[in-house]
Order: C-alpha cells, then structure tokens, then sequence
C-alpha cells in the first residue's frame, strides 16, 4: 500500500496532527476570521510545541468564542480571569492578554486596509512565498518586517518566529519539503 510522503515534522502518529497538514498548513487563506485565529494559536505556541496547541484546538475554539475578533476584543477582566483558569487551554495570563489586545490591533488594521487579509497579504504583493530548498527556517526578513510592523501597531507575542509560523500556518509561506504530496505551485490573490 503507497503511503504519501509528508514533510518530516509532521506526527504519523497524531491524526489531528496529519489533517492539519494535509488540508490546512501552507495553503493561501484569505479569510480574517482564520487569520485571527492562527495568530492567537501561533502566539499561544510560544515556548510549546505547535502539537501541543493543535491539541488543544478546540478547547481554544470554545474558551474564544470561535475567534470572534469582535467579541475578544471586547473581552474584560472577568472573562480574562475565567479562560486563565480554563485547564483545557494554555492559561499563561501574559498569552491572554496579549490576544484580547491583539484583537483590538487586528480591528483596527481591518478599518486602515479593508482587511486583515488585505494586510498581511500586502507584504509579498499577493503572491506567496515558494520555499522548496528542503532548509529549515525559523524566520526570514519577511517575518521580520510583519513582526516589526505588527509591534510597531501595538502587538503583543509576535516576535519573528511566531510570524513565520504564522505566515506558514497561512499560506503566505509555503515551506512544504520538496518531496512532501502537498507540493503545489504559488497562488496568487
């Protein structure tokens, strides 16, 4: 039986984990209400494994109100108090925090450039990044220009790491291994 090849970090073991891969991790998303939530999860992954916070998807999903921006941003210190005490979820307060704030930018960046898709896919003229020399990155000065502007706007837990994985999650960057099924050649807006 032909087994597909997948990128090696990828967990043969782990289901959520392959589906992520298969179906969602370096395709081109233009949708914010994804966008939004692959930051906040990006975010929460620093420090911890991306399986780790993949796990934990849906527990994050519930505990967020499914992303809902609008209503994150609204979040006060009661709600703040009640997911910091969420043992489904990653409860580091600094974490929670910074995605109640993080909301409130991604709104505001919404309103300067229509969307954050518009955004975030402003940075490489709409076209995505086609990696396919096998290198493992962990950041690139791309990464590092979307971190700085994002921390310019008043961002928190986006440094340049957490962005190219972002930018990976989102398929502005694709990083998949050249012998990996999922291979697929550059989209643009």
């Amino acid at each position: 039986m032909y087994e597909a090849k997948r990128c090696k970090w990828v967990n043969m073991n782990n289901p959520v984990y392959i589906n992520y891969h298969d179906s969602e991790w370096g395709r081109p998303c233009y949708d914010d209400a994804y966008l939004f939530e692959m930051l906040v999860l990006e975010s929460f992954q620093a420090g911890l494994s991306w399986e780790c916070i993949l796990n934990k998807r849906e527990a994050f999903r519930s505990a967020f109100d499914k992303f809902d921006y609008k209503k994150v941003a609204q979040y006060t210190d009661e709600k703040i108090e009640e997911l910091a005490n969420n043992a489904d979820i990653v409860r580091n307060r600094l974490k929670i925090k910074a995605a109640v704030r993080n909301a409130g930018v991604f709104l505001s960046v919404q309103k300067e450039f229509g969307s954050f898709s518009n955004y975030i896919w402003g940075f490489t003229g709409g076209r995505q990044v086609i990696n396919r020399d096998g290198a493992v990155r962990g950041d690139s000065s791309l990464s590092d220009a979307v971190s700085k502007d994002l921390k310019k706007r008043g961002m928190k837990f986006v440094g340049s790491v957490i962005i190219y994985s972002f930018l990976q999650a989102v398929g502005v960057i694709d990083d998949h291994e050249p012998d990996c099924f999922c291979c697929h050649p550059a989209k643009e807006m």
